[in-house]
């Protein structure tokens, strides 16, 4: 559970931020749904903010800072498609 002093620092908190925060703080071989990252910066109103996540999301993978998955397996982030979940850069 977050406490509402984690929950109005991660509002205060930039996506790219935030993004990595959730992504480290569950750790290799698991991954956050973007829309948790979403709910972690608004609780109202929270998918207008569903573009921008995928956004930077692409910009973070680029940087090699994390991975965006398909189905499990790290994705280009240039060409996916459907659903995809965030985590940590594979490092095998």
């Amino acid at each position: 559970m977050v406490s509402e002093e984690d929950a109005r620092r991660r509002q205060k908190a930039s996506l790219d931020e935030l993004i990595l925060e959730l992504t480290e703080e569950r750790g290799a071989d698991k991954t956050v749904c973007p829309s948790e990252v979403a709910r972690a910066k608004r609780k109202e109103n929270w998918q207008q903010l569903m573009g921008e996540i995928r956004v930077r999301a692409v910009k973070l993978a680029d940087a090699g800072q994390i991975a965006i998955y398909r189905k499990g397996k790290p994705v280009d982030p240039h060409d996916f498609k459907g659903v995809y979940r965030l985590g940590l850069p594979d490092t095998e």
